[in-house]
This record gives structure tokens, C-alpha cells and sequence, in this order.
């Protein structure tokens, strides 16, 4: 089920992106992790944060999103190739109307499932978001 989160979530939330980022992003040295942890309790009040939640409420993957893109997409390690990617993805794009993404160009398989999912790459960084050398692949959906 897909809610939108809550402060008290948070906590929560910074526990599964990181562990989501150490199965997904290894290009990403463990210091720089470390520091865009510290960065996200004050990240996450400026964007909305949309969970799904297994039937024990535990949040097994969530979606940020602000404006029209969605600004961050995770999922639970155990919980991977269980559809939530696709279905947060589906949320943010058909009720949200956040058809952008950007995507670090080193994440292979991120860039695969949102190609699968229907997005276009219309641009590309050569740093993310705090200037580091770790290109960001612009992406749109294709609405058919």
C-alpha cells in the first residue's frame, strides 16, 4: 500500500536508503555515502515522500517526490524484484505527474528499469547533485 510518510518516518526511511544505496550503488565510496546520509534528515522536509508498506507496516521501499520528478527512489534490499519499484514508479508518474528522473549514470540497473518503465534519457550531467564526478542521466516518461 502506497501513503505518504510522515516525520516519524524518517528515521526509518534514512535506515533503508542506506541500505538500499550499499546494494545499489557501489560506485559510491563509503565516506561519500556517509555524508549524504548526514544530508538527508534535512533533505526529506523538501520533498514528499510517498512509502509502501508491507501488511506489517514496515516501509519496504519509498519515492520523493517534488514538483514533477521524482527526486529519489529506493527499495529495501529483501524486497527487490517485488514490483514496489514499479508500482511507486507508476504512482509518482499516473497520479503524481512527476514523468522526470535523474539517474546516476553508474547505476546500471537503475537505468534499465527505468528505460523498462517507459523513460527516454533527454539529458546528462557530468556531476550530481553536490558536484561530484558521478554523471546524472536526465530521464522523461513517454506518455504513449
Amino acid at each position: 500500500m502506497i501513503t505518504p510518510a510522515t516525520t516519524s518516518d524518517y528515521p526509518a526511511i534514512i535506515d533503508l536508503w542506506e541500505l538500499s544505496v550499499r546494494t545499489t550503488h557501489h560506485f559510491l565510496p563509503d565516506d561519500y555515502r556517509q555524508e549524504i546520509k548526514t544530508l538527508l534528515p534535512g533533505v526529506l522536509p523538501h520533498v514528499t515522500i510517498y512509502t509502501w508498506r508491507d501488511t506489517a507496516n514496515v516501509i519496504k521501499g519509498f519515492a520523493g517526490v517534488a514538483d514533477n520528478k521524482m527526486e529519489m527512489l529506493f527499495i529495501h534490499p529483501e524486497s527487490r524484484g517485488q514490483g514496489i519499484g514499479r508500482l511507486l514508479t507508476e504512482y509518482c508518474i499516473h497520479t503524481l505527474n512527476a514523468d522526470l528522473v535523474d539517474v546516476n549514470e553508474q547505476n546500471e540497473q537503475a537505468v534499465l528499469f527505468y528505460k523498462k518503465m517507459g523513460y527516454e534519457q533527454i539529458g546528462r550531467l557530468e556531476f550530481d547533485g553536490l558536484g561530484r564526478p558521478f554523471p546524472l542521466l536526465q530521464l522523461k516518461y513517454k506518455r504513449e
